[in-house]
């Protein structure tokens, strides 16, 4: 089967489509930023999931993660929701699709962060069970997860805050992040073992939002 993941070159996409290819399937990856993957089964486009008209043409896909995402930018509404509806509107809701997997937040459910990037990350989630009940006819799934926080770049301004970092801790019930890894195991669960679960949001973020939410910047 084919899989394809939006946001490939970094972060959660990154370690996704790396899993993915560990199990054998061919890869597909789409992300601004040039390939940071170099495998015999993976296929980069470099291509802004913003511009619907120029995303390329790929058939076949069976599985369809879509992690291209920003943080507190201009962009967050176009890039992070605007962006996931082209790419699943292309390459998801049609015959032969198993699965798909949208990355949405925490802040979606809390409203805790940024105000566009909570507000895209929220449009995700009614976006997310919109789908799931088109490709039901195709007897395919469609979820999305809702991490909070995930050991990456984009969070570096807290993790490397020792004050910050500790009040984060003092919040989280579990005292640790998710790291990419864990998530894009996740991701593999929802997507490949998972056969009956579908309009769901996985919210996995080490209790903080349901045991004792907050948010902390800079």
């Amino acid at each position: 089967m084919n899989v394809l993941v939006t946001g490939s070159s970094s972060g959660i996409g990154r370690e996704c489509a790396l899993l993915f290819l560990e199990k054998g399937y061919d890869v597909y990856g789409i992300d601004v930023k040039e390939d940071t993957i170099k495998h015999p089964h993976y296929t980069h486009f470099s291509q802004d999931v913003r511009e619907k008209a120029n995303l390329p043409a790929i058939d076949d896909i069976s599985i369809l993660v879509t992690s291209a995402g920003v943080q507190n930018s201009t962009d967050d509404i176009s890039i992070n929701l605007k962006g996931t509806i082209n790419t699943v509107e292309k390459y998801g809701v049609k015959e032969g699709i198993k699965s798909i997997l949208m990355i949405s937040s925490a802040s979606a459910h809390t409203g805790l962060e940024f105000p566009e990037y909570s507000a895209s990350k929220g449009g995700v989630l009614s976006y997310m069970r919109n789908v799931a009940r088109r490709v039901a006819k195709f007897g395919a799934t469609c979820n999305s997860i809702s991490p909070g926080g995930v050991i990456t770049d984009l969070n570096k301004p807290v993790m490397e805050d020792e004050k910050l970092w500790k009040e984060i801790m003092d919040l989280t019930p579990l005292k640790k992040w998710a790291t990419s890894r864990e998530i894009a195991e996740w991701i593999y669960f929802l997507t490949v073992i998972n056969k009956s679960a579908t309009g769901e949001d996985f919210l996995i973020d080490n209790g903080e939002t349901k045991l004792n939410g907050s948010f902390i910047w800079p």
